[in-house]
C-alpha cells in the first residue's frame, strides 16, 4: 500500500537554497519518489518541507532508518537544527499526487489532530465534498498518519497568497468547504504556507 513521508527540516537562517540540491541528491540515492521540496514562508520559518511517496511501509521505514543513522540526514548536516519525519497513508479516494508541474507557487500544508474516533467520519465527509472543492484549486494530497498521534494532513496549491484567501472565502460562502461535519472531529491545527525551492518537482 502506498505511503507518504512528510519531513520537516529545521535549518539555519537562509539555508534553503543551499540545502535543496543536497536534499534532491539524497532522495535520488534512496527509495521512493520525490514530490516536493518547499521552504516555509508563513508559519514556523527556516523550515524545509520534503514530500516523498513509497510503495509500501517497508520502503518508507528503510528510508527513515537511513536518515536516522546518517551523520548528515537528507545531506543537510551542516545546516540542520532539527528533523521530524511523519508517515502517512493517502485517503483512498483522492486523485493521484501530481508527478510535477506548476500547480503553485503557493502551497498550504495543514495538519489536524483528531478527536477520538475521528478518522472514519472525516474521510466520509471529505469523500462527499471533495469533488466540488477540487473545482476551486488543486489538491496535492490528503493523508492520515500511520504513526504518532491520530491526525491527518492535506496540501493544496494556489497561484498566489491572494488567490488562496479568495478561494477559501468563496468555498466557505458557498458551503463547499470545510466538509459538512468534518470540523466536529478535529482539535489542534498547524498550518504552513510554503514556496517551492529550485529543485522541487512541484512548482
Amino acid at each position: 500500500m502506498q505511503r507518504f513521508e512528510l519531513a520537516f527540516l529545521s535549518t539555519t537562517i537562509g539555508a534553503a537554497p543551499k540545502a535543496a540540491p543536497a536534499i534532491e541528491a539524497w532522495a535520488k540515492e534512496g527509495k521512493g519518489r520525490l514530490h516536493a521540496v518547499w521552504a516555509s514562508e508563513v508559519g514556523l520559518l527556516n523550515q524545509i518541507l520534503v514530500l516523498r511517496s513509497f510503495a509500501d511501509d517497508a520502503a518508507m521505514a528503510a528510508e527513515k532508518q537511513r536518515a536516522l543513522t546518517s551523520s548528515s540526514p537528507f545531506g543537510c548536516g551542516e545546516w540542520l537544527t532539527g528533523l521530524s519525519m511523519d508517515g502517512y497513508a493517502p485517503f483512498p479516494f483522492i486523485p493521484p499526487v501530481p508527478e510535477g508541474g506548476d500547480l503553485g507557487p503557493v502551497y498550504e500544508v495543514r495538519s489536524y489532530i483528531f478527536k477520538t474516533g475521528g478518522l472514519a467520519p472525516t474521510m466520509a465527509a471529505w469523500q462527499e465534498q471533495l469533488p466540488a472543492r477540487l473545482e476551486l484549486s488543486p489538491l496535492v494530497v490528503a493523508m492520515h498518519a500511520v504513526d504518532g498521534p491520530p491526525r491527518f494532513t492535506h496540501i493544496w496549491a494556489y497561484k498566489s497568497m491572494n488567490d488562496r484567501l479568495a478561494i477559501r472565502a468563496d468555498a466557505i460562502a458557498r458551503g463547499i468547504w470545510p466538509p459538512k461535519g468534518g470540523p466536529t472531529w478535529l482539535q489542534e491545527m498547524r498550518s504552513t504556507l510554503c514556496l517551492p525551492t529550485a529543485v522541487s518537482p512541484l512548482k
